[in-house]
């Protein structure tokens, strides 16, 4: 017995060893899945983020034509390099709204004014809860949200020029 726990430790080892090596050679999944796709939005109501636009309620976002619902902020930079796309979106005929978290209305504006609005409403979520409730878990991320207000994608990370034909597609496939 005395000879067998001689080597336990060494098995201990390689036990270890074997099971950090397979977890670094093993490809990692970088595509997030919502468990929300083909679900509902969840219900809320937000006040106006920005001075020129409407709040945003989720039943705003079930009239029978699909739309995009992006979640940003002021205070963050890939929001402000995917600016350019969102507004090459709502020139293709778009229909974006927003939700501005963890931000303040002068804040909004300014970003606004910097780098262009291609919302129609902008809803304020002071403390991410519905950002939360919806599987988002940063900034920025995109919903495209069907005609019955069903989440039909979740596009996790700034919006970058080769991936608008994607999300056009996809808002065709929502209808």
């Amino acid at each position: 017995m005395r000879k067998m726990l001689i080597w336990l430790p060494l098995a201990l080892f390689l036990g270890f060893f074997g099971l950090f090596a397979s977890g670094l050679l093993r490809p990692d999944d970088r595509i997030i899945s919502s468990k929300l796709v083909g679900k509902p939005l969840p219900a809320f109501a937000l006040p106006a983020a920005a001075s020129d636009r409407p709040p945003l309620a989720s039943s705003q976002l079930a009239t029978g034509k699909p739309r995009l619902l992006n979640i940003f902020a002021s205070w963050c930079v890939p929001c402000a390099a995917e600016a350019p796309q969102l507004l090459a979106l709502k020139q293709a005929g778009v229909e974006i709204d927003a939700i501005a978290i963890r931000d303040a209305r002068p804040d909004v504006d300014a970003f606004l004014q910097r780098y262009g609005n291609p919302y129609s409403r902008i809803g304020l979520d002071a403390r991410s809860e519905v950002q939360i409730a919806m599987g988002s878990s940063g900034v920025p991320e995109s919903f495209i949200i069907d005609g019955k207000g069903r989440i039909a994608y979740q596009h996790v990370g700034d919006i970058r020029e080769d991936d608008v034909p994607m999300i056009l597609d996809r808002l065709r496939k929502a209808q």
